[in-house]
């Protein structure tokens, strides 16, 4: 890998502790347990980390500055500030850009999402890893068409730590 795009919510927090405002902008909510150490362990060997969320303006910032991680994502691709909604390539395009990531590399980055329609598809169509995280059964589980088919599907945190962990090593030993 030479990154790794996330969505925020179901694969970073748990969407079901969200306490919102009037607004409907997300105060603060839990984590997934795991997902904290992975993406800290992630930034620590330097892989370079996006966030690609359906969401208001200041959900991400809230939840990710409550738990210390938002300082450690290069780019925050939000779709009520993008203008688009996932699975607009031009959502996708913003985290790719930022990360410097040219289109001959998309293929180099992965997507982690947990809706089949908006994270796998979306990053599917521009040739990204998709990497679905179905730690639990709220959106749809099964692919309506090809698009849809995830590179991976993982359950855990840890299921998640493996894979992208091993990916990032081995893709750097490549590049070594």
């Amino acid at each position: 890998m030479r990154a790794i795009c996330f969505d925020l919510g179901d694969t970073i927090m748990d969407e079901t502790t969200e306490v919102k405002d009037e607004t409907g902008t997300t105060l603060r909510a839990d984590l997934i347990p795991g997902v904290a150490e992975l993406l800290h362990e992630l930034h620590r060997r330097g892989c370079p980390l996006a966030l690609v969320s359906d969401s208001r303006p200041y959900t991400p910032i809230n939840v990710l500055r409550q738990h210390g991680l938002l300082e450690l994502f290069e780019v925050l691709a939000i779709s009520e500030v993008v203008g688009v909604s996932k699975p607009h390539p031009r959502i996708f395009l913003v985290a790719l850009n930022g990360l410097g990531i040219p289109p001959e590399a998309y293929g180099h980055v992965a997507m982690v999402g947990n809706n089949l329609e908006r994270d796998v598809a979306g990053a599917r169509r521009l040739g990204m890893v998709s990497v679905f995280f179905q730690w639990n059964t709220r959106y749809r589980t099964r692919p309506l068409d090809p698009e849809e088919v995830p590179d991976f599907t993982v359950h855990s945190a840890q299921e998640l730590a493996s894979l992208l962990l091993s990916s990032w090593d081995r893709e750097q030993q490549d590049w070594g």
